[in-house]
């Protein structure tokens, strides 16, 4: 059996230290490495634009937000003042057309009741010319008190209506939007446009008059 040479190592030998690799190589293979691993850089046709990268996003800058909020605002003040304004003025129409209406009804009403008291006034007249000269005793005077009553009664009930009546005094002066002179004539006691004597009595309603009242004037 062959023994080995003092001195040298066989190259399965483990205590045979590895050979230092070439500076050089280990630079390059760091190199391609590195290389391999980085991305890809863009090619010039696939750069994007600064325009088309701001237009990937609607949002407003921090610069722009007190002005879309200033317009905003003004357009919400300017619809709330449009919609008061159109709520006023239907508030004003209705109004009118609720008091329109209120005054119609009330012109109606004294119609059918004006034309309701042209079949009482002949016989308020009639009531009228038999108090005229009343006497005060007796039975007669009872009757006389009846008659009136019978009167203030019907007159109550018109009053009720709405119906006034248009009784002048002697002396008053003559007024030809309520008054109808029958005759002007001569007066010891009267002055000149004054009331001398009453035939009989208007009847009016509100501001309309349903019949003058009927008077003899001095002239």
């Amino acid at each position: 059996m062959s023994r080995r040479k003092h001195g040298s190592k066989d190259a399965s030998d483990p205590e045979k230290p590895e050979p230092i690799p070439d500076a050089e190589a280990v630079e390059g293979a760091l190199w391609s490495e590195a290389g391999a691993a980085a991305p890809e850089s863009p090619a010039p046709g696939d750069m994007v634009a600064p325009a088309e990268a701001g237009a990937a996003t609607s949002e407003p800058s921090a610069a722009e937000l007190p002005e879309q909020a200033a317009v905003e605002i003004a357009r919400l003040q300017g619809q709330a003042a449009e919609y008061l304004d159109g709520w006023q003025r239907a508030r004003a129409e209705f109004a009118n057309y609720k008091k329109r209406i209120e005054r119609e009804q009330e012109e109606a009403r004294g119609r059918v009741v004006g034309d309701l008291l042209q079949d009482f006034t002949a016989i308020l007249d009639d009531l009228e010319r038999a108090l005229k000269d009343r006497p005060g005793d007796g039975d007669a005077g009872a009757w006389a008190s009846g008659i009136d009553m019978i009167q203030r009664k019907l007159m109550a009930v018109l009053e009720a209506e709405g119906v006034k009546a248009i009784l002048p005094s002697p002396g008053e002066a003559f007024d030809p939007n309520v008054h109808e002179a029958v005759s002007h004539e001569a007066s010891e006691t009267q002055s000149e446009g004054q009331i001398i004597d009453i035939i009989h009595q208007g009847y009016r309603i509100g501001e309309r008059v349903i019949r003058p009242a009927l008077v003899r004037v001095a002239k």
